[in-house]
């Protein structure tokens, strides 16, 4: 905006132009920070912590037909994504379920997790033994089922300082097949956000 000046205007009238021209400017100053820092926040805002199942298989020795006792081999793979964060995890509940029945829990401790790191998992589960013949029933006929279930809490640590507690609920599905191991073509199972019926199941 431009104030021009001719003799027959008065000094009220180039007071209020002059006071104008500030106002603009002083919003566009507001305007370009306020830019400026919704873009520093999407730069340095955190993605949460990816969870991969890339490796599942239930031992032959476990599969022979009417035995009492069963044991799970996972590979669980723990990613931070983030190039400017790194994760403090609390302990991790990791858990399998059939049907409506805990197969096997784990508790991975808790742990820092540096910048752009992953983390390999590699663990056992003894199945519980009341769920384990149904369980071998759906594994010899190659329809089990297995749901995978994840819950911790975590803080990101950006820039030297500490975030406030993240609660992370995961869930995933294995489709077993007869040798024990996932069937079909997808070997590497994503764990997603838990559905509000999973979490009403779980609860």
């Amino acid at each position: 905006m431009k104030c021009e000046s001719f003799e027959s205007s008065n000094l009220l009238d180039d007071d209020t132009c002059i006071a104008n021209n500030f106002y603009v400017w002083l919003l566009q100053v507001v305007a370009l920070l306020g830019i400026l820092a919704l873009a520093l926040w999407l730069i340095l805002r955190p993605r949460s912590p990816k969870y991969t199942i890339v490796d599942f298989s239930i031992p032959q020795s476990s599969l022979v037909k009417d035995g009492q006792n069963g044991t799970i081999l996972y590979n669980l793979e723990i990613e931070n994504p983030n190039e400017d964060s790194s994760i403090y995890y609390d302990d991790i509940l990791f858990a399998f379920y059939f049907g409506q029945d805990t197969v096997g829990e784990r508790t991975i401790p808790s742990f820092h997790q540096g910048i752009g790191k992953t983390r390999q998992v590699i663990d056992r589960v003894d199945v519980n033994p009341r769920v384990w013949k149904s369980l071998l029933n759906a594994i010899s006929n190659a329809t089990a089922d297995v749901k995978v279930g994840l819950l911790t809490k975590f803080r990101y640590k950006t820039l030297g300082k500490k975030s406030k507690h993240h609660k992370l609920e995961l869930e995933g599905q294995l489709k077993v097949g007869s040798d024990g191991k996932i069937s079909g073509k997808k070997k590497k199972i994503k764990l997603h956000h838990a559905s509000k019926k999973w979490r009403r199941y779980k609860a």
